[in-house]
């Protein structure tokens, strides 16, 4: 087990299977020194815990947990094609989608749950250039989304 899944393994988390895509796409993509995921939703089991915008149908603090899953499905993601999370040099960039209700303005604290996560988990490592979003729809409904994008060690 990595350090990065013994650390996962204190917070009482793991790392899920790598959720399908759900069209035409694949959950990540290495090319030289880098990994590029997909924009992860919160999927446990192979669906979401919950659908609807974000301070309508879905709480800001249901929310940020349900970023937490992404950044969880994100890490999976880029496991899937570097093999150990201990080569994570440095998470660059996160950006993450909320489908909020017209008048939410929580979009950051939402994606907060991500950053958190990833900055618990990695470290130093962990920090990151991040964007926040907010928009009308996602895919399936889900009410948030999260994309990241690490350095790796050279293979």
């Amino acid at each position: 087990m990595s350090k990065v899944e013994e650390k996962l393994a204190e917070l009482g988390l793991t790392l899920p299977p790598v959720a399908a895509p759900v069209a035409a796409y694949v959950p990540a993509l290495r090319t030289g020194d880098l990994v590029f995921t997909s924009g992860q939703l919160p999927v446990v089991g192979g669906k979401l815990p919950t659908t609807g915008k974000v301070g309508a149908e879905v709480s800001p603090e249901e929310a940020k947990e349900l970023a937490q899953i992404c950044a969880l499905n994100a890490l999976a993601a880029v496991k899937s094609v570097i093999g150990d999370l201990d080569q994570v040099e440095q998470v660059v960039k996160v950006v993450g989608f909320v489908a909020a209700a017209p008048d939410f303005i929580g979009v950051p604290a939402v994606v907060n749950g991500a950053s958190e996560l990833l900055g618990t988990v990695l470290g130093d490592a962990g920090k990151h250039a991040r964007s926040a979003v907010g928009v009308a729809v996602l895919p399936l409904d889900a009410p948030v989304e999260v994309e990241i994008l690490v350095k790796v060690k050279s293979a």
